[in-house]
């Protein structure tokens, strides 16, 4: 379970999660918390935390535009390998 300060910057302004990026110990969290505030309030609201997050983090991602599911492929999926 997400602690609320976990909480407070994922939805932080986008210099303040920005700067957090730099200490994230995992790939798709520095690439999340540099996305815009907007898509970083959409993922908390409809994923984190969530009992069912692994499933819900698939259908959220389905559902965002080109633009952010191909920067996840470039900057997580493609950097893995």
């Amino acid at each position: 379970m997400p602690t609320p300060t976990e909480l407070r910057v994922l939805t932080a302004p986008d210099p303040v999660a920005r700067a957090a990026a730099r200490f994230a110990p995992e790939r798709e969290q520095r690439w999340m918390l540099c996305q815009p505030r907007a898509v970083r309030r959409s993922f908390a609201e409809e994923v984190f935390g969530r009992p069912d997050a692994g499933l819900r983090q698939q259908v959220w991602m389905l559902r965002q535009p080109r633009e952010v599911r191909e920067s996840y492929i470039e900057n997580v999926l493609l950097t893995e390998a």
